[in-house]
């Protein structure tokens, strides 16, 4: 209950943030002004309530804690002692006057200036490599708050108060994650951006998570890769069902800046360890990362752009990750070419990769049907899975995941057909966790089953010529069922007086009618003929 009221009054902030922001940027902007700014705050109340507890003066409320944090800060004798406890145990430290507390105080009488948060990120940023470049995006001098610095200042000030209502230090639940989930599924729509390339939704996520997890949640270092990442909500699923979450190292690549800073922040939120993350921000097709050990591991998990562009330039295929397949995914469909590089980074044995792609992925022939068929004689497909349509925030498409192993006895595949495993929403379908737990049952029992699920041998493939189009393996046909002869009889007589009845109806309306010239007697005449046929 405690965690449903922490998480309604995360949104209510956010909303009534966004509220003020909505009028001047779209949602694909203030996004990153909301969470950069929760994120400050997230930073700034941890390291007043750090320090209160360290001086053996604990306290919940930040006031206190800030006038306790000022005393020692301003202690000559105790400043530097300190200052190098708050940088050993959190890697940064913010000025007294500088945290989101003492800020909110400014604005609250009058003298908050724009420049004090803007030295605090710059502050943030400037304490460690882990921070490096993380509040980039945020403008806080952007003509999209307002036309003159006053307004700016103004704008960013009421953005402030209503988060200063945030127990962001105290969140019960993946304070960031929840944030994200929220923001997206209320403004994604407001955005003409792809909002949703940024986030999995949380059913998907987790099916996929525990399909890569199956069998290994107890283990301890497992190694997990994203080399698509977006906002990391993806690769941080393991910390809710791995045994060992602690120890989880993640991997994660992602192009777009704004959308890396957001998952190193989300990495922070959820309290992954520093030296468990390793996360690149480049050209996941263009160069291969990562190229150091490791380069291998336990579970890849993928959501990449959907047939989007790239180069497929002829000097890929001496690319180890292609050069085996001898075919490169096409220049305008780069769906095989992200799941070639997730399995080349796939551990040899007991590696498991999970990875959403559009169905065109299973049929397509030329360039993508050369290396489906070469990844079926290897036996490196393991699980095709249907979902639903309409469940992603940025396409209605039904999209597939697909199940990849290294080093399988066996070449048959298992095909699910989740399709209809959705519950109707608003904007998006939800499968919901009764869905997932009967594909999840279907996965691990890998048996056939009427309408849903079917093992196609490696025979049953060949035959049809490596083509995996869900439909040619799980029949879901349902047959109508056929009306007694003598009951459809019946209909149609019945349906034929009611007919009689109404021309008869008609026709008596029809002979009210009077033609009030020659020609329209003549015309209604003619009228009338025709229905009495």
């Amino acid at each position: 209950m405690e965690e449903t009221q922490t998480s309604a009054a995360l949104y209510q902030a956010l909303w009534n943030s966004a509220d003020i922001l909505r009028s001047k940027m779209d949602a694909n902007d203030y996004k990153s002004y909301l969470l950069g700014m929760v994120f400050y705050k997230y930073l700034s109340d941890k390291l007043l309530l750090f320090v209160a507890e360290t001086m053996d003066e604990e306290t919940d409320d930040l006031q206190e804690a800030l006038a306790t944090y000022s005393k020692y800060y301003d202690d000559v004798d105790m400043h530097e002692d300190l200052i190098e406890v708050v940088k050993n145990e959190l890697s940064y430290a913010i000025e007294p006057q500088l945290t989101f507390t003492a800020l909110v105080n400014r604005i609250n009488d009058g003298s908050f200036q724009l420049e004090e948060l803007a030295q605090g990120f710059r502050n943030i940023e400037q304490a460690d490599e882990l921070f490096e470049n993380l509040f980039e995006d945020i403008d806080l001098y952007s003509k999209k708050l307002g036309a003159t610095p006053q307004k700016q200042n103004q704008t960013i000030a009421s953005v402030m108060k209503a988060l200063a209502v945030l127990d962001v230090a105290a969140h019960a639940g993946d304070m960031l994650g929840d944030a994200y989930e929220y923001l997206i599924g209320q403004f994604a729509t407001d955005s003409g951006k792809k909002a949703g390339e940024f986030y999995t939704p949380q059913p998907v996520a987790k099916l996929m998570t525990r399909i890569a997890l199956l069998g290994r949640e107890g283990k301890k270092g497992f190694t997990l890769y994203d080399a698509t990442m977006g906002s990391g909500s993806l690769l941080l699923n393991a910390k809710k069902y791995s045994h060992e979450p602690n120890t989880v190292s993640y991997y994660g690549q992602e192009l777009n800046t704004s959308t890396y800073n957001l998952a190193r922040m989300n990495m922070i939120l959820h309290g992954v360890p520093i030296e468990n993350q390793y996360l690149h921000n480049a050209d996941t097709l263009d160069e291969d990362w990562p190229t150091t050990e490791p380069t291998n591991f336990d579970g890849v998990l993928m959501n990449p752009p959907y047939s989007a562009k790239w180069s497929a330039d002829s000097g890929f295929l001496q690319d180890p990750r292609f050069s085996a397949f001898g075919a490169l995914a096409p220049k305008s469909k780069a769906d095989f070419a992200f799941l070639l590089h997730g399995y080349y980074h796939l551990k040899q044995d007991g590696g498991v990769m999970a990875i959403v792609l559009p169905h065109g992925v299973l049929f397509r022939g030329n360039a993508e049907g050369k290396i489906r068929k070469h990844l079926l004689e290897e036996g490196a497909i393991d699980t095709v899975i249907g979902l639903p349509s309409n469940i992603f925030f940025n396409t209605s498409i039904p999209t597939t995941v697909i199940i990849l192993k290294k080093n399988r006895i066996d070449r048959d595949v298992f095909f699910i057909d989740a399709s209809k495993e959705f519950d109707k929403g608003k904007n998006q379908n939800l499968m919901t966790d009764a869905h997932i737990e009967k594909v999840l049952e279907a996965y691990k029992n890998r048996q056939n089953i009427d309408k849903f699920a079917h093992l196609a041998s490696f025979e049953e493939i060949k035959e049809n010529d490596f083509n995996l189009n869900i439909p040619r393996y799980v029949d879901t046909f349902e047959e109508e069922e056929v009306a007694p002869l003598a009951e459809i009889v019946t209909n149609i007589n019945r349906t034929n007086q009611e007919i009689a009845e109404k021309t008869s109806a008609l026709m008596d309306m029809l002979g009210l009618l009077k033609g009030t010239t020659p020609e329209a007697k003549q015309d209604l005449q003619a009228l009338l003929n025709n229905f009495k046929g």
